[in-house]
C-alpha cells in the first residue's frame, strides 16, 4: 500500500494559520504537485493521478508533495486588478519557498533536485516557479497549461508585479546571468493534446507558444502534443503522467 502522510505547514505569508500538504511515497525524487485551479492537495489521489504513477511511487523512484493552492486570492480572483493578483501570487510563492521547500528537503534526505509539476493552472505554476527559481526547481513538467495571465479574465493595467509573474513578458527580455543559469540548469517538459477543451481553454496554443519562446531563449525543454484524441481532462493527464512523471525518478 502506498505510504501517504498529511501535514499542516505554517503559512505566515498567507495571513497566518496553516496550509495542508499531502505526501505520497516514502522515498525518491521529490515532486511538488500544484493542483488545478482552486482545487485541493487531495485532488491528486481523488482524480486517479496517484493510481497512474503508483508503481514509481511505491518503488521509491518519486515522492509526490501535493500542496495547497492560493488561486482563490491570486489568479482566480478576477475582481482584483492584475497587479494585486500577482502580489497575492508572490505571497504564495513565499510560502512555497520558505515553508514547503525546507519541509520537502527535510523529508527527502536533503535532496536538491526538486521537480515541480501540475495540470492546467498547476502547469502554469510549475513553469513559473521553475523559470523564476531554477536553483530550487531544476525540472518542471506541465500538462495542458496556459502560460500568459494577460489572456485570463481580469482587469486593470499590468504593473511590475504582474510583469514578473508572466513568462511571456519577462522571458523575452531576459539576458545575462539569469538566462545563462536557466540554459545550464533547467529542463521543462510541456505536454498538451489537441482534443476537446484544449483549444477553448487556450492550453494548446499557449503550450506551443511557450515551446517557441523557450526555443528562442535556448532553454532546454521538450514539447509533446498528443493529438486530437486527448482532451483537456483528467484521463489525458493520467495517461501523460504515467509517461512523464514516472520518468523523473
Amino acid at each position: 500500500m502506498t505510504h501517504t502522510e498529511y501535514h499542516q505547514l505554517a503559512a505566515p505569508s498567507l495571513g497566518g494559520g496553516t496550509r495542508e500538504v499531502v505526501v505520497h511515497g516514502h522515498w525518491g525524487r521529490p515532486v511538488i504537485w500544484f493542483a488545478s485551479e482552486r482545487e485541493s492537495p487531495h485532488e491528486f489521489a481523488d482524480r486517479g493521478m496517484l493510481d497512474a504513477v503508483r508503481d514509481a511511487v511505491d518503488a521509491g523512484r518519486i515522492k509526490i508533495y501535493c500542496v495547497s493552492g492560493y488561486d482563490h486570492e491570486s489568479w482566480s480572483a478576477d475582481w482584483k486588478p492584475m497587479g494585486d493578483r500577482a502580489r497575492a501570487h508572490h505571497a504564495y510563492e513565499e510560502w512555497i519557498l520558505w515553508q514547503v521547500v525546507p519541509f520537502v528537503r527535510d523529508t527527502s534526505g536533503g535532496r536538491a533536485d526538486i521537480a515541480v509539476a501540475g495540470p492546467s493552472m498547476g502547469a502554469f505554476h510549475a513553469v513559473l516557479f521553475a523559470l523564476r527559481h531554477p536553483h530550487v526547481f531544476p525540472r518542471a513538467v506541465a500538462f495542458s497549461g496556459g502560460f500568459d495571465p494577460r489572456t485570463w479574465r481580469g482587469w486593470g493595467d499590468a504593473d511590475e508585479a504582474a510583469y514578473l509573474t508572466n513568462p511571456f513578458e519577462f522571458l523575452p527580455r531576459l539576458e545575462g546571468g539569469h538566462l545563462e543559469h536557466l540554459q545550464r540548469t533547467l529542463f521543462i517538459t510541456l505536454v498538451v493534446g489537441s482534443g476537446q477543451w484544449e483549444d477553448t481553454t487556450g492550453a494548446h496554443a499557449s503550450t506551443h507558444a511557450m515551446n517557441e519562446l523557450l526555443a528562442w531563449k535556448g532553454i532546454p525543454h521538450e514539447c509533446h502534443d498528443w493529438g486530437g484524441e486527448w482532451p483537456h481532462d483528467w484521463w489525458s493527464w493520467r495517461a501523460q503522467a504515467a509517461v512523464y512523471l514516472t520518468a523523473l525518478g
